[in-house]
């Protein structure tokens, strides 16, 4: 009996990782974004040994309801590694996995390109780039993410002519203005969405003394966030949410009702420092610089950026238009990618 072995296509070992606090998104020579999955990592304790359990989706699941030989962590925050091991554990299996989603064997160990903030020391970037490594990489890049991100967005980053982006994304808020293949202006502040679902959470335990979860909040801010009141009836149900959680006084399950304002009200703290940031960047922003951004806009990426009227909030505050591009949760990744394939974006990689 003739015996058939199936073969896969070889790809060039080459990826661009957008390791975010949130989530992370995975750019594979010539096949484009193949993964985006939640940063979480869930870790079983045996005999003292952690294990990795499960990763990405699967992991996510599990927040807040695992027993005690079992935790959930998230190993990046605003944006840099917390816990090195883990993230390692993590880019090795986001690898495998986008190396199977896209039915490819890699030849050789692969070169990566990891996206950073553009306000990271030099010892979290030295961080990712040892996560990186001892994951399997051959060499590792970086990337700003507001130049990724334009890049992304299909900004003329490399043209004498300014252009504004503003990626909200889940640990941090990267405002840049680029110009000629360079970051002219950027500024990094430490709110992102995982403060906007802490805003949510703190709101409803003051307001209801009601105890949320982490997931709770999210759901809430995905569902019914805001950046500020409308004027559409509270009682509309599709500005409407049912949350559920702990009473704080009893200690029993409850149920209340969250209306879009009320939301609203809850984010206004973190969207106002978003707001800061932008206008603290365009006040340190040259003169004609300045000038081409009237012409052409904000650009908005980032999860963030899809929170509901986020993109009025910064027009009215402004006085630009204000716009979300048309892919703002892989733009990052997209634009890493483009500068591994693209030899006109070569010049924006640094070596780790």
């Amino acid at each position: 009996m003739t015996m058939f072995r199936k073969f896969l296509p070889f790809a060039s070992a080459d990826l661009a990782i957008d390791l975010g606090t949130a989530n992370t998104v995975v750019y594979l020579r010539g096949h484009g974004v193949v993964l985006a999955e939640p940063s979480v990592v869930a870790l079983e304790t045996i005999d003292g040994i952690r294990r990795v359990r499960a990763v990405g989706d699967d992991a996510k699941m599990m927040l807040g309801r695992t027993p005690d030989n079992v935790e959930t962590i998230r190993p990046l925050r605003m944006g840099v590694i917390a816990d090195l091991e883990v993230a390692e554990a993590m880019i090795k299996h986001f690898i495998v996995k986008a190396r199977k989603i896209a039915n490819v064997r890699l030849r050789g160990t692969p070169e990566i390109v990891l996206c950073v903030p553009s306000g990271s020391t030099m010892v979290e970037r030295r961080a990712l780039r040892d996560a990186a490594s001892n994951a399997g990489a051959r060499k590792v890049w970086l990337i700003e993410e507001p130049m990724a991100a334009a890049i992304g967005a299909d900004l003329p980053v490399t043209c004498p002519t300014g252009s504004m982006v503003v990626d909200i994304g889940g640990g941090t808020t990267e405002v840049g203005v680029v110009s000629i293949g360079g970051l002219a202006t950027s500024l990094s502040v430490r709110t992102g969405g995982d403060r906007m679902d802490e805003a949510i959470a703190a709101y409803v335990r003051r307001k209801y003394g009601l105890v949320i979860g982490e997931a709770t909040a999210e759901r809430v801010k995905m569902q019914v966030g805001a950046a500020q009141p409308c004027a559409c009836p509270g009682t509309d149900a599709a500005h409407l949410m049912h949350v559920r959680g702990r009473d704080l006084a009893r200690g029993v399950p409850r149920e209340i009702e969250l209306t879009r304002n009320e939301v609203a009200e809850a984010l206004a703290e973190p969207v106002s420092q978003i707001v800061s940031a932008v206008r603290a960047a365009l006040e340190n922003t040259a003169p004609e610089i300045a000038a081409d951004i009237i012409d052409d806009g904000i650009i908005m990426t980032g999860g963030g950026s899809l929170l509901a009227r986020i993109d009025h909030v910064l027009a009215e505050e402004t006085g630009l238009a204000v716009r979300v591009a048309d892919l703002p949760l892989s733009c990052v990744a997209l634009g890493a990618g483009r500068a591994l394939e693209e030899d006109l974006y070569r010049q924006v990689l640094v070596p780790a």
